[in-house]
């Protein structure tokens, strides 16, 4: 009876009211955070912590207050994150099996749909994972190495850097086309021109859609898809481009289709169609042309972006420290000379060259963030309880940046990759490429293309900023962290 009066006397905005606290207790409920979950700020109700951005200097400081294992939440996902090398070894490599899955990011899903090769799980990745890894080997090898491949770019690039002739340019997509050029070489069996506009726009279109990752429009898709699928905004350029790219992909994979002779397999693409054929009865395993598409993508991606930006920071690094330049030089004119192309031989006795190599590439910090990975089944890191299916990001940058594991940090220093006696040096906390059983699938071939691209430009110019003009050390944050553009002079030695 006293329910029914108390109905009877609410006018709509007593409903309207009701009607909230009772969703702001259901929030509450369900995004209670239990004491031995990781601690993390204070996250608003229905939208969590949407006003925090998921930047690697953002993460740095709340791991400074919440210690190395924190969490966040966006709208009702909550996000474990990893900082410091200690924590992501313990992460990644001791428990190697507890965070080998991927979550779905929903701009990414739109793109990839959880098949293809980085973005995949259980037994789907595992048999595209090793297919990859077994032709890029078979094709990596005998008279068309991808040795010989970064050769032959080695010298393209080199022209085109001499036709400049030593007059400023921006190198951006020069570089971008060259390193793309070695893992199409593998996956399509050519190289793309560097005139080639077709090509060009393609590279155009991914470094965009990179760039705008990293905004804070963009990333609240991943908070709110069902909302943000209807608005405007960067996300919907960033899936744009995708399916222009991937449109492009599947004009590549036609044409293979149409030359197809399973007796004489050109490339990954060619031997992909044969395992299509051998795979009929294990639809599990995922091979199809959907799928075809997806790893295309994947090691497009995995052989191009991250690489080239790289290369672009070490560029940025020499003209900026001229006296770390010329000691490159003197090593590779005593080492090689003038007389011969650098070799991937050469690597073990151009000790000083690999350093600044790996000092770039750590101070580069082209993949802050790493990609998000979720728990593979209940975990405990830090002391916290992460049960299944949560998403957990390992910050590289903080391992990267350690002061616990380098001497200056924050330091352009070659010296953290050389012993006292000036031998190249590992560094267990260099992992630019992530670690454990979701390494980076093409590690081994970017290690390769960074030493000779690298080691012949520095053969053969001397790089210098453009008068006025030089190169800023702050990078730009998308997914990767990147070089601001600038123009540089490149005179022939």
């Amino acid at each position: 009876m006293i329910f029914q009066i108390l109905f009877d006397s609410m006018d709509f905005t007593s409903w309207l009211l009701f009607g909230f606290a009772l969703l702001l207790l259901i929030d509450v409920v369900r995004n209670w955070r239990p004491r031995s979950f990781p601690p993390g700020p204070w996250a608003m109700p229905f939208l969590g912590n949407i006003s925090t951005p998921l930047d690697f200097k953002t993460m740095e400081k709340l791991s400074q207050e919440y210690g190395p294992v924190f969490s966040l939440r966006k709208g009702s996902e909550k996000m474990v994150f990893v900082s410091g090398y200690k924590m992501i070894k313990e992460a990644l490599v001791n428990q190697l099996d507890s965070f080998t899955d991927r979550p779905i990011v929903p701009l990414f899903h739109v793109i990839f749909k959880g098949i293809g090769i980085a973005l995949s799980n259980g037994y789907l990745w595992k048999k595209q994972r090793k297919f990859a890894n077994a032709h890029l080997r078979y094709f990596g090898e005998g008279k068309k190495s991808l040795e010989k491949y970064t050769e032959v770019e080695s010298n393209f690039l080199c022209e085109a850097f001499a036709d400049e002739q030593g007059k400023p340019f921006n190198p951006h997509y020069t570089l971008t086309n060259a390193v793309s050029n070695i893992i199409s070489s593998v996956v399509f069996g050519h190289r793309f021109e560097y005139s080639d506009s077709t090509f060009r726009k393609v590279l155009e279109l991914d470094n965009e859609a990179v760039l705008l990752m990293g905004s804070a429009q963009t990333q609240l898709y991943d908070a709110f898809p069902s909302l943000f699928n209807y608005l405007p905004g960067p996300h919907q350029t960033v899936l744009a481009n995708y399916r222009d790219i991937v449109d492009f992909l599947k004009k590549q994979i036609q044409k293979h289709q149409e030359e197809w002779n399973p007796d004489d397999p050109r490339d990954y693409i060619d031997v992909y169609l044969a395992e299509m054929e051998k795979n009929e009865q294990d639809p599990q395993a995922g091979f199809n042309l959907e799928t075809l598409a997806v790893c295309t993508l994947d090691l497009i991606e995995a052989g191009t972006e991250t690489v080239a930006t790289t290369l672009r920071w070490a560029l940025v690094h020499m003209i900026n420290y001229p006296d770390i330049q010329e000691k490159v030089q003197a090593e590779i004119d005593r080492v090689i000379g003038q007389s011969r192309q650098p070799t991937l031989a050469d690597r073990p006795n151009l000790p000083y060259t690999d350093a600044v190599i790996h000092e770039s590439q750590r101070l580069g910090n082209v993949v802050p963030m790493g990609f998000p990975k979720m728990a593979s089944k209940d975990s405990t890191l830090g002391g916290y309880f992460i049960p299944k299916g949560t998403s957990v990001t390992t910050i590289l940058s903080s391992a990267l940046f350690d002061k616990n594991e380098w001497a200056t940090p924050d330091v352009f220093n070659p010296e953290h990759f050389l012993d006292s006696k000036g031998q190249f040096l590992r560094k267990d906390a260099f992992i630019p490429f992530s670690a454990g059983k979701r390494v980076c699938i093409g590690e081994r071939l970017a290690r390769m293309e960074l030493f000779l691209f690298f080691t012949s430009l520095l053969q053969r110019f001397t790089l210098s900023a453009a008068p006025g003009e030089m190169p800023s050390l702050e990078g730009v944050m998308g997914f990767t962290y990147s070089p601001e553009d600038f123009r540089m002079l490149a005179v022939p030695r």
